[in-house]
Order: structure tokens, then sequence, then C-alpha cells
């Protein structure tokens, strides 16, 4: 189970003509006016592949690739978290149904959801034949098995996309905004809505319309008897135990089902994870019992960083176990639920004091940072 809120002033992967205003040389970095209360923080590392041109194969200092007051194209690849400023990138990424299209950075790829070799080859392909140098495409999940007509649509819709952004960025003053988003609700459909959903339900006449009409627009009319129209007298979250789950999401405890339990703790710079056993019984070898907690714990972490959109730095703290193939057993377990994750997220290594390290990529506030500031708001 995954929530997602749709916040009116979201800016993820909005595209703005921004003003360059301040350098950092000391970091490499630099902050940019884009018209919004705070500038987008861009790295050096996020400069787009024609400035990277002009360093000629060497490591220059930013400010001898941007200027103050010089007018740049810029995403905001990552919403501000806490008192950190968005962040901002000159490589431009648009996401189509089957494609992602990166129109100032040069890279093919092919979605990790994609285990088929062949399959793999023949988007790569297509992928060559349809992108110009310079450019780059990504095949997304969806584009297993989508015919070569399909993906080519899909491509000239983007590029097209792109050509107008370019035109608009041409007429208007900075800062401005270039292009904005699709909604959560359109996002999701497009990004989400594979052969192995079977029903989307609406508790919305207005959207149930929408989302009908945004499916003829993008050529994915085979789903559309998936799209059902929630009229139950009760609440739809409430029906289908949505708002328990929710509930239970802003508690630090999290019960397994042998008796064991998750204590969850957000800070500022990582959040902790601890695992502990409980009453269970069901084996009576006490090492069995360890690595059965453990399991269970392998299995609700994954989905409980997906749940309160968790991210950055995630420290579990395994019960001790004393055999080398149990601690391998909650390894291959914990890297198999990961990869369920459509935000990347990675097993990195065991402390020394036996902790886990994850990392799963920042898109934003947690779930409990989100409810929180509505609450003081």
């Amino acid at each position: 189970m995954e929530i997602h809120y749709d916040d009116p002033e979201r800016i993820l992967g909005n595209i703005y003509k921004g003003i360059v205003r301040d350098i950092l040389p000391g970091i490499n970095a630099a902050f940019v006016d884009v018209g919004l209360e705070e500038k987008l923080f861009l790295s050096m590392k996020e400069l787009s592949d024609e400035l990277w041109q002009k360093a000629r194969g060497q490591s220059p200092q930013i400010q001898k690739l941007l200027k103050s007051g010089q007018q740049i194209i810029l995403q905001v690849k990552r919403e501000g978290i806490g008192t950190k400023n968005p962040q901002g990138t000159m490589k431009i990424s648009l996401p189509g149904r089957y494609w992602v299209f990166l129109p100032t950075h040069e890279r093919l790829g092919v979605s990790r959801r994609i285990e088929d070799e062949h399959e793999s080859r023949r988007l790569r392909r297509i992928a060559r034949k349809l992108k110009h140098k310079g450019e780059g495409l990504i095949a997304r999940t969806a584009a297993q098995g989508a015919s070569e007509e399909d993906l080519e649509r899909d491509f000239n819709y983007l590029l097209g996309t792109w050509k107008g952004i370019e035109e608009q960025a041409a007429r208007v003053k900075a800062p401005a905004l270039l292009y904005r988003g699709l909604d959560l609700v359109k996002a999701f459909l497009r990004d989400r809505l594979i052969e192995d959903v079977k029903r989307v339900v609406v508790d919305s006449e207005r959207v149930y319309q929408e989302i009908k009409d945004f499916l003829s627009y993008m050529h994915m009319d085979q789903f559309m008897d998936r799209i059902e129209l929630y009229r139950g007298k009760r609440p739809l979250f409430e029906a289908r135990g949505v708002e328990k789950q929710l509930r239970e999401s802003l508690q630090p405890k999290v019960r397994l089902p042998g008796g064991g339990s998750l204590v969850i703790a957000e800070t500022e710079a990582l959040t902790a994870i601890d695992v502990n056993t409980g009453s269970d019984i069901k084996y009576k070898d006490q090492e069995q019992a360890i690595l059965n907690t453990n399991l269970e714990a392998a299995v609700e972490i994954p989905r409980q960083l997906r749940l309160r959109k968790l991210s950055g730095i995630i420290i579990a703290d395994f019960v001790d176990m004393k055999r080398r193939e149990h601690v391998e057993k909650v390894i291959r377990k914990l890297q198999e639920e990961l990869k369920k994750d459509r935000v990347p997220a990675d097993f990195v290594d065991i402390t020394k004091l036996g902790l886990v390290e994850i990392t799963r990529k920042r898109e934003g506030e947690s779930l409990l940072g989100m409810l929180e500031e509505e609450e003081e708001t």
C-alpha cells in the first residue's frame, strides 16, 4: 500500500526559466531565482551537458560555467525538505507513458523492471532510431510489449512538449514557469496503470469522467473497463480500510504477525527502525524465533518505507542472529522486497555494529511531515 497526496503547491517536475543569483564556489553550487518563495539549489553535477562540454574534460569551478544574472532553463528535481531549499537540475526529464525523454542529457536506458533481455534490446534499438544526438531516452516499465507505433507516438508527444517549452522560454522574461507536470491522478495513471493493476476505484463522478477522457487521449483504451465509480454510502477510504491504515502509519510502533514489532523514529538526518521480538511461541528454537521475526521485519520495513514515504538514509537494527546463513537469508528477503519499490531503494551494507543501512531516493516530505504541515496550517 502507498499513500499519495495531491498538493496544489507541488513543484516537483516543474520547469522554469530562472536567473542565477548566487554563486557558491566553496561548494560548487548556485542558487537560481525561478519566481518562487525559495530559490532552487543547483549543484555542479546538475549542470547541462552543454555546459559541461565547455569544461573540455577538466573539473572547473562552477563560477567558470555560470555567471550571476545568467538566464537558464531548469527543472525541480526535489521538493524542499525541512529547512532545505528545493533542488533544481538542468538535466531536464519529461516522462511519458512509455518513455522518459531527456532533451539535454545524452543517455539510453531501460527500466530495471524489464528483465527480458530480448525485449530490452528491442527497446534500445527503437530508442536509438527515435532520439537524436545529445538527447536521451529511457524505456519505462509500461513500454514492455508496446508496439513500435505506440512507442513512436509517445516519443513524438514528448518531443512536441519540449519544443513548446523552448518556444515559451524564448518568449517570456525570467523568472517564469514554462511547464507544469500532470496532476496526481493523471500522473498516477500514466506511470502506474499497467497490466497487473486490476481495478481503479474512484468516488468522484467528475474525476471518473476525467480519467476516462485522459485514458482515451493517451490511447490507453484497454484499461477503460478497469475504472470503477464507487457509489457506496460509507466513504471509500473508510469502507476499504484505508483510514485505519493511515492512522496506524502515524504511530511509531508497528506490530509484526508473529508477535514482534518495529519501532520507527524519524529525524532530520535519518530514519531509525528498531526490530523487537515478541511473544513468538511458534518455535521452541530461540534462534528460529529470531529468524522468523527478522524475516517478517524484512518484508514489513520496505512496505513501511513506501507507506510512510520515508527516504534518505534508513538504519534498521534487526535482532542479533548468530548463524551467518540466517543473516544472509534475511538480507536476501530484504533485497527482494526493496525491488518492489517504485522509488529507487537499495540495501547498502551491514555495519560493524550489525546495523543494516538502506537508502531510498528523496522525493519530498514524509507522510508524517506532510500531515503535520496540514495541521499547522
